[in-house]
């Protein structure tokens, strides 16, 4: 099975937004698709149970009849880090669930798209960093960078981060979160310069932005 993790250089960035367009031009490539999203904060509750847009969308963007526990084990209302989130719950986000949602997924999908939590240092719980997920489910990562000024920065101590935690940098995709910011294209000739890995695509702004046209903007070299 196909599957990588989808990660940011921050919060607010456009991952939910890359990991749809992922899911959408891998099922273009005749896949049957998963999205999960192990641990999302700031939940509706919706009939009775609560409910995370990010999730949501990814459940849109992959296979039809895949159960939403099991693409979002951890729902959590408060919209704060997760370690608050789930303190003010009275949860304690672990492994095991997420593990036992991940394996139910792999066996009824071809390619899975794990969207993480913010940045990549952001924590899971006082005792879980995406990198223990990262390391358990043994996924490549994808980082989603951000377009803004300061993304240089953010980009490169974001992939010194995942390779100290070792774990393998596979590509990263540019998002424009910022429709004025300046010398965009040769901020993303240094980004390309200095990034460990290659540009799998760069997304334009695009308020309401759909995700299947956002998917003919990446191209995922080890589908090529």
């Amino acid at each position: 099975m196909f599957a990588l993790y989808v990660t940011g250089t921050d919060t607010g960035i456009g991952k939910t937004l890359a990991s749809s367009a992922l899911l959408h031009a891998l099922h273009g490539q005749g896949l049957r698709v998963a999205g999960m999203k192990p641990v999302a904060s700031g939940c509706e509750c919706i009939d009775g149970t609560w409910r995370n847009a990010d999730a949501l969308a990814l459940q849109a963007a992959g296979a039809p009849g895949l159960p939403y526990d099991d693409i979002n084990p951890f729902a959590l209302e408060h919209p704060l880090a997760p370690e608050l989130a789930a303190r003010d719950a009275g949860i304690e986000v672990t492994l095991p669930p997420i593990l036992d949602a991940h394996a139910r997924l792999a066996t009824r999908v071809d390619a899975l798209v794990v969207e993480g939590v913010g940045g990549w240092a952001a924590p899971l719980s006082a005792t879980l960093m995406q990198a223990d997920l990262v390391r358990a489910l043994r996924l490549p990562v994808v980082l989603v960078v951000g377009l803004r000024l300061g993304c240089l920065n953010h980009a490169l101590l974001s992939a010194r981060a995942i390779a100290a935690d070792g774990a393998h940098l596979a590509g990263w995709i540019g998002s424009h979160v910022d429709p004025a910011m300046e010398r965009v294209e040769d901020n993303l000739g240094m980004l390309r310069a200095r990034l460990p890995a290659p540009c799998w695509g760069v997304l334009p702004h695009a308020p309401d932005a759909d995700p299947v046209a956002m998917a003919r903007h990446l191209r995922i070299p080890v589908l090529a």
